[in-house]
């Protein structure tokens, strides 16, 4: 299949799942009111889809690979910030778990 799009990228969709997933749980009633982690971790979340987005508009493949790393190193402080969550009871294990793995 031909990448034509970013949407065409399957980095990007997953990260596009990731960040549905990291907003659907900071809608729980504890972690809504935790405004500085939800926060947090909801822009991580966008950050790891845009930087995957912005890279595929780079001027080189050099430059998207640059973008690429940012996007995983946001995708690595979401599992950091979940640990806060789970730490402070916000989500329970599984919840914890089906995104970090995510």
């Amino acid at each position: 299949m031909k990448i034509e799009r970013f949407e065409d990228i399957e980095a990007w969709q997953l990260a596009r799942d990731l960040t549905r997933n990291v907003y659907d749980l900071t809608k729980k009633a504890k972690f809504n009111s935790d405004f500085g982690l939800k926060g947090q971790i909801q822009g991580a979340a966008g950050s790891s889809m845009h930087n995957i987005a912005e890279g595929f508009d780079s001027e080189s493949n050099r430059e998207f690979v640059r973008f690429l790393r940012y996007a995983k190193r946001s995708c690595t402080e979401v599992q950091s910030e979940l640990y806060v969550a789970l730490d402070q009871q916000y989500i329970t294990k599984a919840e914890f778990q089906d995104v970090y793995d995510h």
